[in-house]
C-alpha cells in the first residue's frame, strides 16, 4: 500500500492517530529509584509494551512502533546490552503466539546483522507467523538509527539504478525500512528527555510530538490517552494557515 508523504501531500487526519511512535525511555531510572538493578526496569517495561499495544489495538491505532534498541545503545555496558538481548529472546519466544491470537503483526526493523544469528532467526519466523495478520501492525526497531535508514536506503536506491544521478523523494520512499507504514502522526517520548535520538528522521518531519516524565515501566493505558487527547487538540497544518485548514473542515 502506498502511503502519502507529509512533504508532497497533506495525509488524511483523524482524530486517533493512525500511527503512534514512542521512545519507551526510562526504564534504568524507574529501577534505580526503587533500588533495584538497571535490568529490572527492563523487564518491567515489557509489561508497559504489553498494556500499550493492546490499548493501542482497543482504540483503534493502527500502526504502533517502539524504539527498543538504537544503534547507539551498544555504548551501554556489555553486560547490560547482554540482558536486553535475551530479553528480546525471551519476548519473541512467549509473545508471538498471543499476537497471533490477537491480529497483531509483528515487524522487527534496523541492522539485524550485529545480532546473535539465533536472535535474528527468531526475528524472521516471527513475521512470518504475523504477516498475515490486520488489526494492528507492531513495529520494534532494533539496532535502529534514522540515519542508518535514509543511508541504508539511499544506498539501496543508487544500487538499483547505476547511472541515474537526480532522485525524488518519491524515489527514495520505498527503500526506507518502513516504506509499509504511513507516518506516525503522534510521536511520544516518556522518561522526561525532551529530544528525537536519531529515531525515524525521515518520517518525523510533520508528527505531532508528546514528552512525559512518566518513566516507560509506568506509562498505561490512561496516560497513552493524555497524549491521545494533547495530539486531538493540535492543528495539523502542514505548511498551510489556519484558515485554510478551517476551511477544509467546512467544505468535508
Amino acid at each position: 500500500m502506498k502511503h502519502q508523504s507529509s512533504t508532497l501531500a497533506v495525509p488524511d487526519i483523524s482524530a486517533v492517530p493512525r500511527h503512534v511512535a514512542i521512545i519507551m525511555d526510562g526504564n534504568g531510572r524507574w529501577a534505580t529509584k526503587r533500588f533495584l538493578p538497571r535490568v529490572a526496569g527492563h523487564a518491567k517495561g515489557v509489561d508497559a509494551v504489553r498494556a500499550i499495544v493492546e490499548a493501542c489495538a482497543v482504540r483503534g491505532v493502527e500502526f504502533l512502533t517502539l524504539f527498543a534498541f538504537s544503534s547507539e545503545n551498544w555504548r551501554r555496558p556489555a553486560d547490560e546490552v547482554s540482558v536486553l538481548m535475551r530479553l528480546f529472546m525471551t519476548v519473541l519466544e512467549r509473545e508471538v503466539g498471543k499476537m497471533s491470537l490477537n491480529g497483531i503483526r509483528l515487524k522487527i526493523v534496523g541492522d539485524m546483522s550485529r545480532f546473535d544469528p539465533k536472535l535474528q532467526e527468531m526475528a524472521l519466523r516471527a513475521e512470518a507467523q504475523t504477516a498475515d495478520n490486520h488489526r494492528l501492525t507492531l513495529t520494534v526497531c532494533a539496532n535502529y538509527g534514522g540515519r542508518w535508514d535514509v543511508m541504508q536506503a539511499v544506498s539501496r536506491m543508487v544500487k538499483d539504478n547505476p547511472g541515474a544521478h537526480d532522485f525524488s523523494e518519491g524515489q527514495l520512499a520505498p527503500y526506507l525500512a518502513m516504506a509499509y507504514a504511513p507516518e506516525p502522526d503522534l510521536f511520544i517520548r516518556t522518561g522526561g528527555e525532551q529530544r528525537i535520538s536519531n529515531f525515524l528522521l525521515w518520517q518525523l518531519a510533520y508528527s505531532e510530538l508528546y514528552f512525559t516524565d512518566t518513566f516507560w515501566p509506568d506509562f498505561d493505558a490512561e496516560a497513552l490517552d493524555l497524549a491521545i487527547a494533547s495530539y486531538q487538540q493540535r492543528e495539523r497544518r502542514f505548511g498551510r494557515t489556519s484558515a485554510q485548514v478551517l476551511d477544509k473542515k467546512k467544505a468535508s
